[in-house]
């Protein structure tokens, strides 16, 4: 939203774009004054932008198969003291995860070459009288037994 009122504030003004957007002036200001000097960030900010880097240099060490609580062990033994939730929120702001185990399963595989059925209603769910129309849905339930 930072870059959007950056690119349209010369032609809109920023009072204007954050009075249709969500977002207090004083906050787009803070944002920009925060680029320009980042000591003038909370402390939580800089903490995290110095923690970001080591979390992903960690989980790239280990072939980038560390979820959040081995990152987390792995920091605490090279010395760094902070929290598991901080760890996970840092790692899913940059995006990574951990290898998943188990096979991941797709409940429905297109065949592309059959045809499609002919849509009947026209994508349109809305019957007039009740019972006129009716619509099915197929779903996949994971239980231990397998899927139902």
């Amino acid at each position: 939203m930072i870059a959007f009122i950056e690119d349209q504030r010369a032609v809109y003004g920023v009072e204007l774009i954050c009075s249709v957007l969500p977002i207090a002036p004083s906050t787009y200001y803070h944002q920009f004054a925060c680029c320009a000097d980042p000591s003038k960030a909370s402390a939580r900010h800089q903490r995290n932008t110095e923690l970001c880097p080591e979390i992903k240099r960690v989980w790239d060490e280990n072939y980038q198969v560390y979820s959040v609580l081995k990152a987390w062990h792995q920091l605490k033994r090279k010395g760094f003291d902070l929290a598991r939730c901080t760890v996970e929120r840092l790692i899913k702001q940059i995006g990574i995860r951990g290898v998943v185990r188990g096979k991941v399963i797709k409940t429905t595989v297109p065949d592309t070459s059959a045809p499609c059925p002919r849509d009947k209603m026209n994508r349109v769910f809305r019957a007039p009288p009740p019972d006129l129309l009716w619509v099915s849905d197929f779903t996949y339930v994971s239980t231990w037994q397998g899927f139902i």
